[in-house]
Protein backbone atom coordinates (compact mmCIF):
# COMPACT_ATOMS: atom_id res chain seq x y z
CA UNK A 1 0.00 0.00 0.00
CA UNK A 2 1.00 3.27 -1.29
CA UNK A 3 1.45 5.84 2.04
CA UNK A 4 1.01 9.30 1.81
CA UNK A 5 3.89 11.84 2.37
CA UNK A 6 2.55 13.38 5.15
CA UNK A 7 2.22 9.74 6.64
CA UNK A 8 5.86 9.36 6.22
CA UNK A 9 6.85 12.60 7.31
CA UNK A 10 4.81 11.93 10.67
CA UNK A 11 5.95 8.44 11.04
CA UNK A 12 9.70 9.32 10.59
CA UNK A 13 9.25 12.26 13.20
CA UNK A 14 8.21 9.96 15.84
CA UNK A 15 10.61 7.28 15.14
CA UNK A 16 13.23 9.88 15.88
CA UNK A 17 11.64 11.19 18.80
CA UNK A 18 11.49 7.33 20.46
CA UNK A 19 15.15 6.59 19.49
CA UNK A 20 16.04 10.20 20.85
CA UNK A 21 14.52 9.37 23.95
CA UNK A 22 16.03 5.43 24.16
CA UNK A 23 18.99 6.90 23.68
CA UNK A 24 18.81 9.37 25.75
CA UNK A 25 17.88 7.09 28.38
CA UNK A 26 20.77 5.05 27.75
CA UNK A 27 22.92 7.65 28.29
CA UNK A 28 21.77 8.59 31.60
CA UNK A 29 21.84 4.92 32.93
CA UNK A 30 25.36 4.50 31.75
CA UNK A 31 26.46 8.18 33.28
CA UNK A 32 27.30 6.77 36.56
CA UNK A 33 29.16 3.88 35.25
CA UNK A 34 31.02 6.69 32.72
CA UNK A 35 31.60 8.50 35.90
CA UNK A 36 33.47 6.01 37.76
CA UNK A 37 35.55 4.75 35.29
CA UNK A 38 36.61 8.22 34.70
CA UNK A 39 37.85 8.49 38.26
CA UNK A 40 39.71 5.22 38.29
CA UNK A 41 41.55 6.29 34.92
CA UNK A 42 42.42 9.18 36.70
CA UNK A 43 43.94 7.69 40.04
CA UNK A 44 45.94 5.71 38.13
CA UNK A 45 47.71 8.38 35.75
CA UNK A 46 48.10 10.17 38.94
CA UNK A 47 50.08 7.22 40.74
CA UNK A 48 51.68 6.51 37.12
CA UNK A 49 53.33 10.04 37.67
CA UNK A 50 55.05 8.57 40.62
CA UNK A 51 55.42 4.85 40.62
CA UNK A 52 55.00 1.75 38.35
CA UNK A 53 51.48 0.80 38.10
CA UNK A 54 50.78 -2.98 36.88
CA UNK A 55 47.97 -2.14 33.98
CA UNK A 56 46.07 -5.03 35.65
CA UNK A 57 46.42 -3.88 39.21
CA UNK A 58 43.46 -2.83 41.32
CA UNK A 59 44.38 0.89 41.73
CA UNK A 60 41.91 1.77 44.78
CA UNK A 61 43.52 0.33 47.49
CA UNK A 62 47.07 2.15 46.61
CA UNK A 63 45.40 5.33 46.11
CA UNK A 64 43.98 5.51 49.39
CA UNK A 65 46.79 4.59 51.14
CA UNK A 66 49.20 6.49 49.71
CA UNK A 67 47.60 9.37 48.19
CA UNK A 68 45.91 12.49 49.88
CA UNK A 69 45.12 15.77 48.52
CA UNK A 70 44.10 19.59 48.54
CA UNK A 71 42.41 21.84 46.30
CA UNK A 72 43.87 24.76 46.18
CA UNK A 73 43.14 28.21 44.12
CA UNK A 74 45.03 30.68 41.99
CA UNK A 75 46.36 32.45 44.86
CA UNK A 76 47.87 28.75 46.73
CA UNK A 77 45.49 29.21 49.35
CA UNK A 78 43.34 25.47 49.76
CA UNK A 79 39.60 25.75 49.26
CA UNK A 80 37.53 23.80 51.53
CA UNK A 81 34.13 23.96 49.81
CA UNK A 82 32.68 25.29 46.64
CA UNK A 83 30.38 27.69 46.26
CA UNK A 84 27.27 25.98 47.73
CA UNK A 85 29.18 25.28 51.07
CA UNK A 86 29.64 21.34 49.84
CA UNK A 87 33.09 20.16 50.56
CA UNK A 88 35.60 19.37 47.61
CA UNK A 89 37.58 16.75 46.99
CA UNK A 90 40.95 16.77 44.87
CA UNK A 91 39.48 13.43 42.84
CA UNK A 92 36.62 15.18 41.95
CA UNK A 93 37.46 18.29 40.76
CA UNK A 94 36.46 18.14 36.57
CA UNK A 95 39.64 19.52 35.10
CA UNK A 96 37.74 20.38 31.74
CA UNK A 97 34.88 22.19 33.30
CA UNK A 98 37.85 24.38 35.34
CA UNK A 99 40.01 25.03 32.32
CA UNK A 100 36.78 26.90 30.74
CA UNK A 101 37.12 29.17 33.93
CA UNK A 102 39.35 32.28 34.24
CA UNK A 103 42.21 31.21 35.88
CA UNK A 104 41.44 33.36 39.12
CA UNK A 105 38.04 31.13 38.89
CA UNK A 106 39.30 27.92 39.08
CA UNK A 107 40.19 24.99 41.35
CA UNK A 108 43.27 23.23 41.27
CA UNK A 109 43.94 19.59 42.80
CA UNK A 110 47.26 18.80 44.21
CA UNK A 111 47.71 14.93 44.99
CA UNK A 112 50.48 14.06 47.91
CA UNK A 113 52.57 10.50 47.72
CA UNK A 114 52.87 9.06 50.61
CA UNK A 115 56.14 6.78 51.93
CA UNK A 116 55.06 3.41 52.11
CA UNK A 117 54.28 2.61 55.66
CA UNK A 118 54.20 6.08 56.42
CA UNK A 119 51.58 7.96 56.04
CA UNK A 120 52.90 11.42 57.26
CA UNK A 121 55.93 11.81 55.04
CA UNK A 122 55.16 13.20 51.63
CA UNK A 123 57.69 11.96 49.49
CA UNK A 124 56.47 13.90 45.78
CA UNK A 125 53.60 16.47 45.48
CA UNK A 126 51.59 15.81 41.82
CA UNK A 127 50.52 18.68 40.04
CA UNK A 128 47.16 18.29 37.37
CA UNK A 129 47.74 19.67 34.46
CA UNK A 130 45.09 21.05 31.21
CA UNK A 131 45.24 23.01 27.77
CA UNK A 132 45.37 22.24 23.66
CA UNK A 133 46.42 19.82 21.31
CA UNK A 134 46.24 20.12 18.03
CA UNK A 135 42.90 19.21 17.38
CA UNK A 136 41.37 18.22 20.94
CA UNK A 137 42.60 18.88 24.92
CA UNK A 138 45.02 17.70 26.18
CA UNK A 139 45.95 16.72 30.11
CA UNK A 140 48.51 15.08 32.39
CA UNK A 141 50.17 15.04 36.16
CA UNK A 142 53.21 16.11 37.41
CA UNK A 143 55.38 14.78 39.95
CA UNK A 144 57.79 17.40 42.21
CA UNK A 145 60.43 15.70 44.05
CA UNK A 146 60.18 17.60 47.42
CA UNK A 147 62.47 20.02 46.72
CA UNK A 148 59.47 21.59 44.66
CA UNK A 149 61.82 21.89 41.61
CA UNK A 150 63.21 18.51 40.11
CA UNK A 151 60.75 16.13 37.56
CA UNK A 152 59.98 12.73 39.76
CA UNK A 153 57.69 11.84 36.71
CA UNK A 154 55.03 12.51 34.30
CA UNK A 155 52.19 11.02 32.58
CA UNK A 156 50.13 12.64 29.80
CA UNK A 157 46.80 11.87 28.11
CA UNK A 158 44.38 13.58 24.72
CA UNK A 159 41.10 13.47 23.68
CA UNK A 160 42.11 13.49 19.77
CA UNK A 161 46.01 13.88 18.55
CA UNK A 162 47.55 12.52 15.31
CA UNK A 163 48.19 8.42 16.53
CA UNK A 164 51.78 7.90 15.72
CA UNK A 165 52.77 11.59 16.05
CA UNK A 166 50.77 14.18 18.66
CA UNK A 167 49.47 10.61 20.41
CA UNK A 168 52.80 9.83 21.55
CA UNK A 169 52.75 11.92 24.35
CA UNK A 170 50.72 9.20 26.00
CA UNK A 171 54.03 7.01 25.31
CA UNK A 172 56.34 5.87 28.38
CA UNK A 173 59.57 7.28 26.52
CA UNK A 174 57.94 10.47 25.70
CA UNK A 175 56.93 10.63 29.55
CA UNK A 176 60.51 9.55 31.23
CA UNK A 177 62.26 12.59 29.17
CA UNK A 178 60.84 14.80 31.53
CA UNK A 179 62.41 12.80 35.08
CA UNK A 180 64.95 14.70 36.37
CA UNK A 181 64.47 18.21 34.91
CA UNK A 182 64.28 21.59 36.61
CA UNK A 183 61.75 23.86 36.61
CA UNK A 184 63.38 26.53 38.42
CA UNK A 185 66.39 27.99 37.04
CA UNK A 186 69.80 28.96 39.05
CA UNK A 187 68.18 32.26 40.08
CA UNK A 188 65.16 31.03 41.18
CA UNK A 189 63.04 31.87 38.03
CA UNK A 190 60.26 29.43 36.84
CA UNK A 191 60.62 28.36 33.23
CA UNK A 192 59.37 25.16 32.86
CA UNK A 193 60.42 22.10 30.79
CA UNK A 194 60.14 22.67 26.98
CA UNK A 195 60.05 20.20 24.30
CA UNK A 196 62.24 21.22 21.19
CA UNK A 197 60.86 21.12 17.86
CA UNK A 198 63.59 18.30 16.69
CA UNK A 199 63.74 14.95 18.31
CA UNK A 200 67.08 14.46 17.49
CA UNK A 201 69.01 17.71 19.09
CA UNK A 202 72.68 17.40 20.03
CA UNK A 203 73.15 16.76 23.68
CA UNK A 204 74.56 20.38 24.50
CA UNK A 205 70.80 21.60 23.70
CA UNK A 206 69.33 19.41 26.22
CA UNK A 207 69.82 21.10 29.58
CA UNK A 208 67.80 20.98 32.78
CA UNK A 209 64.96 22.36 31.32
CA UNK A 210 65.10 21.11 27.22
CA UNK A 211 63.88 17.74 26.31
CA UNK A 212 64.02 16.33 22.83
CA UNK A 213 60.16 17.11 21.04
CA UNK A 214 58.03 14.61 18.77
CA UNK A 215 58.79 14.45 15.15
CA UNK A 216 56.00 15.64 12.92
CA UNK A 217 53.90 16.94 16.16
CA UNK A 218 55.57 20.56 16.61
CA UNK A 219 51.90 22.00 17.27
CA UNK A 220 50.89 19.10 20.45
CA UNK A 221 54.72 19.52 21.31
CA UNK A 222 53.36 23.30 21.40
CA UNK A 223 50.70 22.90 23.37
CA UNK A 224 51.87 20.70 26.09
CA UNK A 225 54.53 23.16 26.60
CA UNK A 226 52.12 26.30 27.10
CA UNK A 227 49.94 23.82 29.20
CA UNK A 228 52.92 23.20 31.54
CA UNK A 229 54.12 26.65 31.81
CA UNK A 230 50.66 28.02 32.54
CA UNK A 231 49.80 25.62 35.19
CA UNK A 232 53.17 25.73 36.95
CA UNK A 233 52.57 29.39 37.17
CA UNK A 234 49.05 28.89 38.31
CA UNK A 235 50.32 26.50 41.13
CA UNK A 236 53.62 29.06 41.88
CA UNK A 237 51.72 30.51 44.99
CA UNK A 238 51.47 27.23 46.44
CA UNK A 239 54.87 25.87 45.85
CA UNK A 240 56.51 29.00 47.37
CA UNK A 241 54.35 28.42 50.21
CA UNK A 242 55.58 24.88 50.52
CA UNK A 243 58.75 25.22 49.25
CA UNK A 244 61.27 24.91 52.02
CA UNK A 245 58.84 23.94 54.58
CA UNK A 246 58.05 20.78 56.96
CA UNK A 247 56.56 17.99 54.22
CA UNK A 248 54.43 17.01 57.29
CA UNK A 249 52.42 20.42 57.30
CA UNK A 250 51.81 20.98 53.78
CA UNK A 251 47.92 19.85 53.80
CA UNK A 252 47.63 22.94 56.77
CA UNK A 253 49.10 25.37 54.61
CA UNK A 254 47.00 28.57 53.84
Amino acid sequence: MQRSNTYIIIFSLVLTIILGGLLSLASVGLRPAQKIAEELSAKRQILSAVMEVDPNANVLPIFDERISSVVIDSEGNLIESDEKGNPVDAANVDLEKQFKLAPEERMFPVFMFHEEGDPENITAYIFAFYGNGLWDNIWGYVALETDMNTIAGAVFDHAGETPGLGARITEQQIEDRYKGKNIFNDQGELVSVDMLKSENNPPNALDEHNINGLSGATITAKGVNKMLENYFRYYLPYIEKIKGKDKKIARSLN
